[in-house]
Order: structure tokens, then sequence, then C-alpha cells
């Protein structure tokens, strides 16, 4: 019997060998691994300056009513096993203070694009490599998804392709099976090779000692995992087109007593919103911190996605989020919750009465 070693390359596939790759215009430099991020091409006409949104003259805040405030109260209660309903209940609201709650959303929705050596089986794609010029990066067709949702696509950059022997198998389709090191068989599991089993011949491989492969189904060999079968393999370069939603909130805090991280959860009064391909700083806002957060985080975003990819379009949101701290009597002593967002949640840190529920 033939060494399979001796036949068939390492178990250890080698990585891509750097050589296989010829040279194409315009992507000089480049090596496997990838070249990163391309800058965009400066657009072949100026731009327009932002242009300033329309700013409503509506600021109104909601108001909470007792009856919502201890509906909502009521909810909550019920929906902890260890809470006695009473507070709930028979709690009598002193004292209702509203909070304004701006949050602040900035999102840019760019396109980024990067370019790498790509390899895949041979499945009969014609080598169009030097038969034309290949398009620049920036010049293939891609066709983007719905604004402000993530995506990414792979193309393939036309008149890059040319077929190439595996490195893998060396052109011989297949690979020593890794299960039973290319021998087609294991050690019997039941003899543990012996070919014997309480001093008799084992049954369960004849005596032989061996138990053919069910990996390789006693070949010895599998289909090469890199060309899978077909000895040779088609080399391009892969373009990578990377669409991204890049949000950053700003939630301003009106030391009402409540966690900001409790605001994520809720959803707010929508104020403003307007996009554009870029925005400009959202001015004349009654609170003067939204106007700051606008304008920091639109600089932010144009200095750390502009020159890598390209903006496709800006959008910033305003919200409101009532926040409504409730005083509340209840045997004697005073207590607070919070009631806020559009869906109402509670939030009652020091509810009075609690118990420690325990699974026997």
């Amino acid at each position: 019997m033939m060494n399979s070693a001796a036949i068939y390359p390492s178990l250890n596939a080698p990585t891509t060998p750097a050589n296989m790759f010829g040279s194409v215009p315009g992507y000089e430099g480049l090596v496997p691994g990838g070249g990163g991020f391309l800058p965009p091409p400066m657009p072949a006409e100026p731009v327009a300056p932002p242009q300033p949104g329309a700013v409503p003259d509506d600021w109104s805040i909601p108001s909470l009513s007792e009856d919502v405030a201890n509906d909502a109260f009521k909810s909550f209660a019920s929906s902890h096993c260890c809470y006695s309903k009473a507070p709930a209940n028979d709690g009598v609201i002193t004292k209702m203070e509203p909070f304004n709650t701006y949050r602040y959303r900035l999102e840019t929705f760019t396109e980024s694009r990067s370019t790498d050596w790509a390899t895949k089986p041979h499945e009969g794609e014609p080598a169009d490599f030097y038969t034309q010029t290949a398009p620049r990066p920036w010049e293939i067709q891609a066709t983007a998804p719905k604004l402000f949702s993530d995506h990414k696509e792979e193309i393939r950059v036309p008149y890059t392709s040319s077929i190439k022997d595996c490195h893998t198998c060396h052109t011989t389709g297949t690979m020593p099976c890794q299960e039973c090191q290319g021998n087609g068989s294991k050690p019997c599991w039941v003899c543990n090779g012996s070919g014997t089993n309480n001093n008799d011949s084992c049954h369960r491989c004849n005596g032989s000692g061996q138990d053919k492969c069910s990996e390789c189904q006693g070949r010895g060999t599998k289909d090469c995992e890199t060309c899978k079968g077909r000895r040779q393999l088609l080399a391009y370069i892969q373009l990578t087109v990377q669409w991204t939603n890049h949000v950053t909130d700003h939630v301003v805090e009106q030391n009402s007593g409540l966690k900001v991280d409790d605001l994520s959860s809720v959803s707010g009064k929508e104020l403003f919103k307007n996009n554009q391909y870029q925005l400009y700083p959202l001015l004349g806002f009654p609170n003067p911190a939204i106007s700051q957060a606008s304008e920091r985080l639109i600089q932010e975003h144009l200095a750390q996605f502009a020159q890598s990819s390209r903006i496709l379009q800006q959008r910033q949101t305003v919200e409101l989020i009532p926040i409504t701290k409730v005083n509340y009597k209840w045997k004697g002593d005073t207590h607070v919750y919070y009631v806020y967002g559009n869906e109402n949640k509670v939030s009652a840190d020091d509810y009075p009465a609690t118990c420690c529920c325990v699974i026997q």
C-alpha cells in the first residue's frame, strides 16, 4: 500500500499564496488580506451647502392626568408577583410634576467600499483577466438598500478573473481524510483494534481490528474543501460594499430623578424630523442643549465618516419624552413613582409593600 503522504499534500492546508494573483491596473499593491476602506472620489460638481430645515412652532408638552397615572401604577403593581396592590389601590396622589426630557438623534447613512483578492471553485466561468480595463471600485454599480438600513453586498470586479490550479490539493481534487488520517479505516471501537473481544473474534470488525471510516466511506480521501473537488480555482478581486446607518443619541436630563438609561426602552412624541444629504445644525430650539448637541454631533459624524465613506443621507430627530414625577401618600408616609414615555411605563424603586418570594 502506498503511503498517502507521498501522494497528497499535508493535512494542514497552506494559506493562499500571494503569487497566485496578478497585478491589475488600478489595483496595484492589493495583496491578500485587503486594501482597507477606499476613500470615495470627489463629486464631479460642487455639492450644494446644507440648508436649514423648517422648525415647527409647536413644542407642546403633553400632561398626564391622575387617572392615567393611577392606572399605570396599578398595572405596574399587578405585574410584580411580590408587590402588594394596596399602595397602588389605596395611595392618594398629592403632587404631580411634569418634566421636559428631550432626546436628539442623529443618523448618518454611509456607503463604504473595500477590495480584496478572493477565490472560489472554478465552475466553468470564463477568465476575463486583462480582456478589458477593470473598473475602479467606485465606478462599479451597486444598488443601495432602503435609506438608513444596514446592508452588505459582495461583487466580483469585472475583468479581474483568472483560472488557477488549486494550491491546497495541488490539482488532485482530494485531500486525506482527517478522521482516519487517510487510511480509510480506524481502530474498531468494540475491540479497540485488537480483533478480539472476550477471547473471541470481534463480531464488529470480523477480527480485523479495523472499522471502515464513516467520514470518507473507506476511501481515505475527501473532496478538497478549497476547490470542492474541481481541482482549479477562479481568482478575482472582490469588492465589498457596506451600507451602514450610524446612530448617536443625546438625552437632555431635567433632574427629574429618573435614570436616563430607563428612557432607552420608551418612545416619545416626535417634535421634529428632517433628512438631507448633509444636515444643517438644528437652530432655534427652545432648549439650547439640543441645538448644541446637534451642532456637535453633525461635526463629529462628518469628521468620522466623510473621509472613508460616502455620506448618502443624514437624518435628525427630536423627541419629547414625557416624564411625570408622582408623589403619593400611603399609610401616612410619602412615596414617589415615575410615569414615562408614550408607553406610560412606571419606575418605583421605593415601592413600600414588597415581600421576598422563595420557591421551596
